[in-house]
């Protein structure tokens, strides 16, 4: 049953994962809104580990809202079930406002909404798919070589802006009108993997090629870019899973909530390009 308390400007806000794509976007956006941040993460000074349950209750602790976000993705295995204990805990803590990162089209992240929704919390969820930051933030070695890798043929998909979703976030965190909302974002159109290429071609006026591959070969490939191997299957895995085609529509839940348009793959490629994201290093002079 929903309290539906308002969670005022300045109140504090746990952000999970708070160094990745979305959680400092995030961050950055309430501390402008004259909020408090708790950032937390394994390695920040809030100490936040999904796989130690010991370090959720002091993260809590004198916070009024929390922005969720699991790693290394909803989709694995038992995700739900600790993501379960956590909105136990937070409300064992005092804390009802909980605003969940979800994602599009997988069964494990569906079945952590669930867990959310039938919970006595203030819940928002936002169900995102591919990020366009990936390219840049994520992955920016291939691109940067010219190439785009990925573990599917010449998929489509509206791929979504970060900034975007840090802003629904944001107005989910801060307006109580969105308590018991699902938010399904999207960009404003379907891309192929190819017309991606052909986009960031023109942003770092470079050739970009899309290559296709097995989820085998990328696990190896971005296993070797640093990823432990686990982790390095899981992520292919969910990319194959987020580009088979299940998520090939575009919804308005962008506009919905901010009153405007998804920001589009060729404005976040320029975007990019012009701050140096996909810059080749300068040769060293000796």
């Amino acid at each position: 049953m929903q309290k539906n308390t308002p969670v005022p400007s300045t109140a504090t806000t746990l952000v999970i994962g708070a160094t990745g794509k979305t959680g400092r976007r995030v961050a950055d956006r309430l501390r402008a809104a004259g909020g408090s941040v708790k950032a937390a993460s394994r390695s920040s000074e809030v100490h936040f580990d999904w796989e130690d349950p010991s370090s959720w209750a002091p993260a809590l602790q004198d916070v009024d809202a929390a922005y969720v976000t699991y790693f290394p993705d909803l989709a694995i295995p038992g995700a739900d079930e600790t993501v379960g204990e956590f909105i136990d805990t937070a409300l064992a803590n005092k804390v009802n406002r909980l605003v969940l990162l979800s994602g599009r089209g997988e069964e494990g992240a569906r079945r952590a909404e669930i867990r959310l929704q039938e919970s006595d919390a203030d819940w928002t969820v936002v169900r995102c798919g591919f990020f366009s930051q990936n390219f840049s933030e994520t992955f920016p070695d291939p691109v940067r070589h010219g190439v785009l890798p990925l573990p599917t043929g010449d998929a489509v998909d509206p791929f979504l802006d970060a900034d975007d979703i840090a802003d629904v976030v944001v107005a989910a965190l801060l307006d109580d009108s969105h308590i018991g909302q699902l938010y399904e974002l999207t960009g404003p159109r379907l891309l192929t993997l190819s017309e991606v290429a052909t986009t960031l071609t023109e942003a770092i006026g470079r050739q970009v090629t899309f290559v296709p591959m097995s989820k085998e070969a990328y696990a190896a490939d971005i296993s070797e870019q640093g990823f432990p191997g686990e982790v390095a299957t899981h992520i292919a895995d969910v990319i194959a899973l987020a580009l088979d085609g299940r998520n090939a529509f575009v919804t308005g839940d962008v506009e919905k909530v901010l009153g405007r348009p998804p920001r589009d793959f060729a404005d976040y490629a320029r975007s990019a390009a012009a701050a140096g994201a996909w810059d080749l290093p300068v040769a060293s002079v000796i």
